[in-house]
């Protein structure tokens, strides 16, 4: 979250690449899971363990979003891991351009590198990797952007979502409102058709210099690809109006981050899930320290107003920014106000709570669960993949 590099050091246990592989490959073995487990999820992990920088040749800081590669096609490799850097070199915020694909080993290499003067269509002012960032099964990735041109929330610009092939080039971008700002983002993926569920932060909130205005969204975007085609947008729709925002000099933006859906059989870190619940989306309300829930989201037509409706909050949420599913149905969050990640059930209590980052406040970002193994999670402080086993 922060854009400045911490120096701390923390100290961890080491696993050995084997043993990191058997982690995350047993998360595609399983088939439907129970509504809840005995026990919180979290409560079940106690180690964790950095596996690899995730700073590439160019060096890209500040990994945001990360998600799991569901099939080997092209340059992707099925169970290994993708990760956006949304700062560059100079450390500057929004201008990050890069996604490592690292194995469950520790392995990284570079997927991409986007070049913002040769997309294939419009992106209001560049590139800035965000959260955002969703692998298909039809082998295409889509990340969000969120630029600046020197870092700061005032160059902020609208952006786009980023449409790339299996082999790390952008094919297709999917641009204008109410895109604004794409800040984080989960899919319901059924193969030849997916669905998208983006946050936005950006409505207003420049202007604002500042000051909280409740005018974040939450997108719907159905895809649809034939065989042998890109994926192509064939509806749009705003589902959540009343999300809190605000820029922040450390954080650029602080609004509506981790998005989690509750859809039946849902792809999201890597494996299906039948929840149960067949269409909340919850949202992490990162201003007020909040879980909100948008129910219907899979077929309502009309924006739920007001920020969704409140799930969660305080006690142990402090500014949570990602936000993912467990194998059993709960909702984990990890913080941007300390090194926790937090487990809640769907009804909103407090279940777990694990610190998972000693340096504090602005350390952790996204986060996928692997199914009875950990959390796989990105360490913005030292720019590092790690995993809570």
């Amino acid at each position: 979250m922060v854009s400045r590099r911490h120096t701390a050091i923390v100290r961890l246990l080491t696993v050995s690449g084997a043993a990191a592989a058997t982690a995350v490959f047993s998360c595609f073995s399983a088939g439907a899971v129970s509504a809840h487990s005995s026990q919180p999820f979290l409560n079940q992990f106690n180690t964790v363990t950095s596996l690899t920088t995730t700073v590439p040749a160019n060096g890209d800081e500040n990994p945001y979003g990360i998600a799991f590669a569901p099939r080997s096609v092209g340059k992707l490799v099925r169970g290994d891991i993708l990760v956006s850097n949304f700062n560059d070199s100079a450390n500057a915020q929004g201008t990050g351009t890069t996604i490592d694909e690292i194995t469950p080993g520790g392995k990284l290499r570079l997927f991409a590198a986007i070049n913002a003067a040769k997309l294939p269509g419009p992106c209001p002012g560049g590139v800035g990797l965000t959260t955002a960032l969703v692998a298909l099964r039809d082998g295409y990735v889509v990340v969000g952007s969120l630029p600046t041109t020197d870092g700061t929330s005032a160059t902020a610009k609208a952006g786009c979502l980023l449409v790339l092939n299996s082999f790390g080039r952008v094919v297709e971008t999917i641009a204008g409102s109410p895109i604004n700002g794409p800040w984080d983002m989960t899919a319901v993926d059924r193969g030849s058709s997916a669905t998208l569920f983006v946050t936005n932060v950006l409505n207003g909130t420049v202007k604002a210099n500042g000051a909280t205005v409740d005018h974040g969204t939450v997108v719907r975007i159905e895809l649809r690809s034939h065989r042998g085609s890109m994926p192509f947008p064939t509806a749009i729709n705003v589902i959540g109006t009343g999300f809190a925002e605000r820029t922040d000099p450390a954080a650029l933006v602080v609004g509506p981050t981790g998005v989690a859906i509750a859809a039946g059989h849902m792809f999201r870190g890597g494996f299906d899930q039948d929840s149960g619940d067949h269409g909340t989306l919850y949202v992490a309300d990162t201003v007020n320290s909040r879980i909100a829930a948008i129910p219907d989201a899979m077929h309502r037509m009309t924006p739920f107003s007001g920020g969704g409706q409140t799930v969660s909050m305080g006690s142990a949420l402090n500014g949570p920014l990602g936000l993912t599913l467990a194998p059993g149905g709960d909702l984990i969050a990890a913080n941007g106000g300390d090194g926790n990640l937090v487990e809640v059930t769907p009804s909103g209590t407090h279940v777990a709570t694990k610190t998972v980052d000693s340096t504090g406040a602005g350390a952790l970002f996204g986060l996928i669960t692997a199914r009875h193994t950990g959390v796989y999670f990105v360490d913005d402080a030292d720019n590092t993949l790690r995993l809570l086993h």
